[in-house]
């Protein structure tokens, strides 16, 4: 049996979970965030959600650790959120916001202009001597991943002298330049 699968999902207080049709509903004081699932049976007990399986079929073993994380993502995210920082490594790089609009001036002709999703909240951090920072915050873990993933791609740190946009604390593999 799935090892993360088997485990229930703890409710903190202030959650709510429901269960329709297949369809969970996850509401607590930061959003609400709704998926629907298929194949694996799903039930709220008292401050759990179990999940079990139907069959012992290769597609159902394989959907039931994967919804287990899905639904604990849905429950930590509406309760406390999800954060990503990105750093911008390189001379004359910066990056701005005026609302939900991100401007990143990352070596190209024209400044990027973003217009990010209302769910996720945007703060540029700029302090004298140190890189500036990105910080998106949502409650929707795949949403800001994806944003931030998006935000990194417009400028891919480079092995040798590592400029580009990474997340904070992300290593970055570098390279022996030329040799003569």
């Amino acid at each position: 049996m799935s090892r993360i699968g088997k485990s229930p999902v703890s409710i903190p207080e202030g959650v709510t979970v429901n269960v329709n049709d297949g369809v969970v509903t996850v509401k607590g004081k930061l959003g609400e965030l709704n998926q629907s699932f298929s194949d694996i049976d799903i039930k709220v007990e008292e401050n759990e959600v179990i999940l079990e399986r139907s069959s012992e079929k290769k597609n159902f073993k394989a959907k039931h650790g994967l919804y287990r994380a899905l639904i604990q993502n849905m429950v930590k995210g509406v309760s406390e959120g999800f954060t990503k920082e990105l750093e911008l490594v390189g001379v004359g790089y910066r990056a701005s916001n005026q609302g939900q609009k991100l401007d990143l001036a990352v070596g190209f002709s024209h400044n990027i202009v973003i217009d990010l999703a209302p769910e996720v909240k945007v703060e540029t951090i700029t302090e004298k001597g140190k890189n500036p920072v990105i910080k998106l915050t949502s409650f929707d873990k795949q949403l800001v991943g994806q944003v931030a993933a998006k935000i990194r791609s417009f400028r891919t740190p480079e092995p040798y002298k590592g400029k580009g946009i990474k997340f904070v604390g992300e290593q970055i593999r570098r390279k022996a330049g030329k040799s003569a």
